[in-house]
């Protein structure tokens, strides 16, 4: 399959660009930045969020799928929150339909539900409850591919991505916590599955104390084979542990973030 992973230099970008690779998928890379030292693909020095460079990208290409990593990765203004993950998207669903690529794989993240009162498992039926306008902005791009999906029969799943490490570093991340390598059996699972429609799965490794359902994953071939727990005598109790386990969003759903002026 020849897969076009935007934000392909970030950190969970150089790990599915590589996995995949390693997969004897053909990844092309796109980002704001040059490639990386090392990745000998093709590679598009692009901002997502112009249709017409996408519109390029896609022109040139022959591409099967898209795997949508790029954005923002923590709170910003309502405005640069929607470009970095709503117009992004929207960019590349309109160049897929143009040229009849039919299957997406976006990051979205926990705090799409981050708001949400901790309960035993949280599911693919938790109604959107976001935590920031990070959050606000993964809701709303969760809804485009819901759109085109029912509106040009264009298969999406969204992932929303708990904890990426290399290891978990706080109690929280005991059950949050996604290895790079389930990160990567995730995204092949979503990128091959046949006809999965609009889907969302959580991203989190098998862990023990997991907040989230895998069985939305595992319905889609996604069967991660790590477990956060391994790690749990290496992590210290923190006075901020029980404050952070009362919402799914941890302390995004905690920190009263200001809101910064439009266009900030």
């Amino acid at each position: 399959m020849r897969v076009l992973v935007t934000g392909a230099a970030g950190s969970i970008g150089r790990t599915v660009t590589l996995g995949l690779c390693d997969r004897d998928h053909e990844v092309v890379g796109l980002d704001l930045v040059p490639e990386p030292e090392g990745f000998t693909g093709t590679w598009h020095t692009v901002d997502c969020s112009d249709p017409d460079a996408v519109e390029a990208v896609f022109a040139a290409e022959r591409l099967d799928a898209v795997v949508h990593l790029a954005g923002h990765p923590d709170e910003a203004s309502l405005p640069a929150s929607l470009t970095s993950h709503v117009v992004t998207t929207a960019a590349l669903l309109d160049a897929m339909v143009a040229h009849r690529v039919t299957r997406i794989v976006y990051a979205s993240s926990n705090h799409a539900v981050g708001r949400t009162p901790r309960r035993d498992l949280v599911s693919d039926d938790a109604l959107p409850r976001p935590d920031t306008f990070y959050g606000v902005s993964k809701v709303a791009a969760e809804a485009l591919l819901a759109l085109y999906a029912d509106r040009y029969a264009v298969d999406a799943v969204a992932c929303r991505i708990g904890s990426f490490l290399e290891e978990p570093a706080t109690v929280r991340a005991l059950s949050t916590w996604l290895s790079p390598d389930d990160c990567v059996r995730m995204v092949e699972a979503a990128l091959t599955a046949p006809a999965p429609g609009f889907a969302v799965v959580y991203g989190i490794s098998a862990n023990t104390r997991a907040w989230w359902d895998l069985e939305p994953g595992r319905r889609l071939g996604y069967e991660p084979l790590d477990d956060a727990e391994a790690f749990a005598v290496r992590i210290p109790d923190r006075p901020e542990d029980q404050a952070e386990a009362a919402y799914v969003g941890g302390p995004f759903a905690l920190e009263q973030f200001f809101r910064p002026a439009l266009g900030d």
